[in-house]
């Protein structure tokens, strides 16, 4: 079972995509609880989380401070890393659960696949070809599927690092990175209007 959580600020807008594509994985059984930490918006960005039926908690101060306050109010035995505005494809509970499995035995940590929007730009298709011809590092944008003993392990995000979403990958290593069928991709603009 998954703990989700993301950590936001002003991101009314940009949450309600990622929440709605989390449902399908409450529904299967595989997301316990969604925790929204946040920076201290002033948004509407507590009423989408309550709404939605999110833990909402404010806590202001950097990113990594937000993202280790939420891995450690996380109830399950792993974590669901997601930024707001990314929207998990059709079908990620079945490939996140198999890699559960997977993980039982082998420990590692997943990313979802680079995702195409419904209108990619020749921007997304090119930065897509390059990612895939040389095996670029995973990204934050990608999500983070991790146990929450491991994420301890590591220390969690840096509070120190200026992009502690990078660093944490980075201090994890490729080699430990499974990248999931189902895709992740940021909302346009379009989708959030």
């Amino acid at each position: 079972m998954l703990s989700v959580i993301i950590a936001t600020h002003d991101s009314e807008r940009a949450l309600v995509p990622t929440l709605a594509a989390l449902v399908s994985g409450a529904t299967a059984g595989l997301v316990s609880e969604v925790l929204v930490v946040d920076g201290g918006s002033r948004d509407d960005t507590a009423k989408v989380a309550d709404i939605a039926g999110c833990t909402f908690t404010v806590l202001e101060g950097p990113l990594a401070r937000r993202l280790r306050a939420g891995a450690a109010a996380a109830r399950a035995p792993w974590l669901l890393l997601l930024q707001p505005g990314t929207i998990l494809e059709a079908g990620w509970p079945g490939e996140a659960s198999r890699f559960l499995e997977q993980a039982a035995r082998n420990p590692r940590v997943a990313v979802f696949r680079r995702g195409i929007r419904a209108h990619p730009s020749l921007r997304d298709a090119l930065s897509l070809i390059v990612a895939a011809a040389f095996r670029a590092r995973p990204r934050a944008e990608q999500g983070l599927v991790i146990s929450k003993q491991l994420y301890d392990r590591l220390g969690g995000h840096s509070e120190t690092a200026a992009d502690p979403e990078a660093e944490l990958l980075r201090r994890i290593g490729r080699r430990r990175v499974v990248t999931l069928a189902a895709g992740a991709f940021t909302a346009t603009p379009q989708i959030l209007d």
